[in-house]
């Protein structure tokens, strides 16, 4: 049990505490938040069960000694620990919706939250958009974002790991979508019915070994298979080019997050018309390919993932 600090009564005490703590202790932020006070709000209004929306004259309600224990606990958690807050709360939010999180899975974060949010348009016509594939789903959080945002659209969730295949199915149910979703276990491709998609959108792993090798301590109690992607980070990468046009319709597209890896990615298929996508929230190594740009570069999209 944390130590409780005298004179903290309300709320925004904890939430100021905390902050100062975590500056102090030098933590790193970067799922969910990027700096100590949101942080430390998120950690104080989740051990309390209370949303992050909570409208701020709440913010100095006095806490009662039982919610004090608990709220010092989680935040002395987070600097011992230094594990992402989403594992302490075991939420977090994606595209406007909270999803479950657990240490199985990489904690939710991708800029592709923004092109689901707007039903892929402007790089699809939503109107022709009825299935879309989350490859390498890890928590659903990006295939269930789109059912909710999707309405008509019938979502299938990939992941290789059964752990993050458990969080995804409680994603599923978490927003009533069970009926336009379905979840299979396949590397990649590799077990998926005999399906053609209008959108194949992908966060796979692409972390390189260098990388992995000097990440803050909250990234690496993240799991490492949703991270590592080889050791120059493209090893699933180039394995999803290489096969996405043999399950897209004549229309889809292909949406790859590769972050870190993008200018290595580009090294190695110079000739491949990347378009990287920009973002108003921010964000960047996100590409889109189109099924007949797939098609026209198939050679060397196959040589490439051959030659590894």
């Amino acid at each position: 049990m944390a130590e409780q600090p005298d004179g903290l009564i309300t709320i925004q005490d904890f939430v100021r505490w905390g902050a100062s703590r975590f500056n102090a202790a030098g933590l790193f932020f970067g799922h969910g938040t990027d700096n100590a006070i949101d942080e430390a709000a998120h950690l104080v209004l989740g051990a309390l069960t209370l949303d992050p929306g909570l409208p701020a004259a709440f913010r100095d309600c006095r806490l009662t000694p039982a919610e004090r224990v608990l709220v010092c606990d989680m935040l002395e958690r987070r600097v011992v620990e230094r594990l992402p807050a989403a594992y302490l709360t075991g939420r977090t939010w994606f595209a406007g919706l909270e999803m479950i999180v657990t240490p199985d899975v990489l904690v939710p974060r991708s800029p592709i939250a923004e092109l689901v949010e707007a039903g892929f348009e402007p790089w699809i016509d939503g109107e022709i958009v009825g299935r879309v594939l989350d490859l390498c789903c890890g928590s659903g959080c990006i295939g269930v974002a789109a059912a909710v945002h999707l309405p008509d659209v019938d979502v299938d969730l990939v992941d290789i790991s059964p752990d993050a295949l458990g969080v995804a199915r409680r994603n599923v149910a978490r927003h009533g979508v069970q009926d336009r979703v379905r979840v299979f276990a396949s590397d990649l491709f590799a077990s998926l019915p005999n399906e053609r998609y209008d959108v194949i959108v992908s966060n796979p792993p692409y972390i390189s070994r260098s990388e992995l090798d000097s990440l803050p301590l909250e990234y690496r109690n993240e799991p490492e298979l949703g991270l590592f992607g080889g050791e120059d980070g493209l090893d699933l990468v180039v394995r999803i080019l290489a096969d996405a046009a043999g399950h897209l319709t004549d229309e889809g597209i292909l949406i790859v997050e590769v972050g870190s890896a993008a200018p290595e990615l580009e090294r190695r298929l110079p000739s491949v018309p990347f378009t990287w996508i920009e973002f108003e929230r921010g964000g960047e190594g996100v590409f889109l390919l189109t099924r007949e740009q797939l098609d026209r570069h198939q050679l060397e999209l196959l040589e490439e993932a051959t030659a590894r």
